[in-house]
């Protein structure tokens, strides 16, 4: 974005300020990733007023700023632009951009695999396109305005996700961005304690169709019924089904890990043989969104199997990591839902990578009032024939330790409340046979004990 102060005061109806010729290439809203050319935004928290920090924003290289018209003693000789309010301001800015930006706009969300499919989508289309994607999880309603706002001139895609908590944020989100193209990875568990349940959490990511364009397409996970239902309730909504059944319009089989990634065969839609850098079946299944979409932009099967060859994605989603004690980690410790963690398991149950399987799990937050139950389901995947040792950390995995402890012994089974250090001192054991996934809630921080192996 490159605009003038006056350009962005007639987006936001306000007077035109009398500051020559300002320029604004970028927003930010923390002083500490203040880039050279920025706007500041503002905000007044329950702890902290950003208005103080504006003299500071324009020291270390911002052009100018938002000023809260209530907000007294506004500085002097700085590039100021009055607002009723700064976060819609913010929203209000980025929704004029949005109308004048000629990219091809793509939202994703889902309860997990969001950051993935985006990684994985913009690392397949950045041989043959300009993109631009969310950075980090600026994917709410400050952080989806400041990512479109941050957009180039002249990017051919941008890729943004979406994430809401609750009912009606997904729809503001798609309505601000109007996608031309939509994704919804799957239906899990996470925010059930403000959704109340799987249906309600489908029909809180469906919203993402309410701001699609009329002609645009959605793309969802055609192995979840809840999201075949909606689907069927949409009688003119174009749809295109992925998934690992072979009733979907894109399905993939025969997936194998390696130590370099997943090889895997796709049918229907796409017919080929595909690789991609990345381990576990709900990978794959991400991947297969961004095929869908790379297609729907023009891409031919050689274009994405040599580009899915090359992506990367963002760090702690299935990331692989070797240890100083010889053990291969598999660090997915960025989140967790019990669908997300099932996965996990079932990708180290059955591969053959490493010979001997370790887990260390960590609490799953965010579950609501059933969340002892889905902490005790999660043995239903865990085999003592199939794994070496089991560690369980934080005061919710104490059910799963209960129904784990009839069918491990204390040699091969440990339990901890808070302390990292047991769990430590025990893959100490773990060498070059052992292959060792880490996954947990972001609260969690398991990349604390990750840490003691790398350094």
């Amino acid at each position: 974005m490159k605009k003038t102060l006056k350009q962005l005061a007639i987006w936001l109806q306000e007077e035109e300020p009398n500051l020559g010729d300002t320029v604004v290439t970028g927003i930010s809203i923390d002083t500490r990733t203040i880039q050279q050319g920025d706007l500041f935004v503002p905000f007044r928290g329950e702890q902290v007023n950003g208005h103080r920090f504006v003299i500071q924003a324009i020291e270390k290289g911002a052009s100018a700023a938002l000023w809260q018209k209530d907000e007294p003693n506004p500085p002097q000789n700085v590039p100021l632009l009055f607002v009723d309010d700064p976060e819609q301001a913010l929203q209000q800015m980025a929704q004029a951009y949005r109308q004048e930006h000629q990219a091809k706009f793509i939202g994703i969300t889902g309860s997990n695999g969001k950051t993935s499919t985006k990684d994985i989508l913009a690392g397949t289309l950045a041989p043959f396109f300009k993109v631009q994607k969310t950075i980090g999880n600026f994917n709410n309603q400050l952080g989806l305005p400041i990512t479109i706002l941050q957009l180039d001139e002249d990017t051919d895609v941008a890729v943004l996700e979406m994430g809401m908590s609750g009912f009606g944020e997904i729809e503001f989100l798609t309505k601000l961005a109007q996608p031309h193209l939509t994704v919804i990875t799957n239906i899990g568990e996470a925010h059930m304690q403000d959704l109340g349940s799987r249906a309600g959490i489908a029909k809180a990511k469906f919203e993402i169709i309410q701001g699609m364009q009329e002609d645009g397409v959605l793309f969802y996970d055609g192995d979840e019924p809840l999201l075949q239902q909606l689907v069927a309730q949409e009688l003119t909504l174009n749809t295109v089904a992925f998934g690992l059944e072979p009733s979907n319009a894109l399905y993939a089989n025969h997936i194998t890990a390696t130590v370099d990634g997943s090889h895997f065969t796709t049918h229907g839609a796409i017919e080929g043989d595909f690789f991609i850098s990345v381990l576990g079946k709900h990978q794959v299944k991400n991947t297969l969104a961004a095929m869908l979409i790379a297609r729907q932009l023009g891409l031919t099967n050689e274009q994405i199997d040599t580009a899915l060859r090359q992506v990367v994605l963002t760090d702690m989603r299935m990331q692989q990591v070797q240890g100083t004690n010889g053990a291969l980690f598999i660090n997915d410790a960025y989140n967790a839902a019990p669908t997300s963690v099932k996965a996990a398991i079932q990708f180290v149950a059955t591969t053959d990578i490493r010979p001997e399987k370790w887990l260390v799990l960590g609490d799953m937050l965010e579950l609501g009032t059933d969340e002892k139950r889905f902490h005790e389901e999660l043995a239903q995947d865990i085999d003592a024939e199939d794994f070496a040792y089991v560690c369980l950390f934080g005061p919710r995995m104490a059910a799963l330790y209960e129904v784990l402890k009839e069918r491990f012994d204390d040699r091969h089974l440990l339990y901890t409340e808070n302390d990292y250090a047991p769990i430590i001192k025990q893959l100490q054991q773990a060498d070059e046979k052992a292959i060792v996934l880490l996954k947990g809630s972001r609260g969690m921080k398991l990349e604390t004990i990750l840490s003691a192996f790398t350094s």
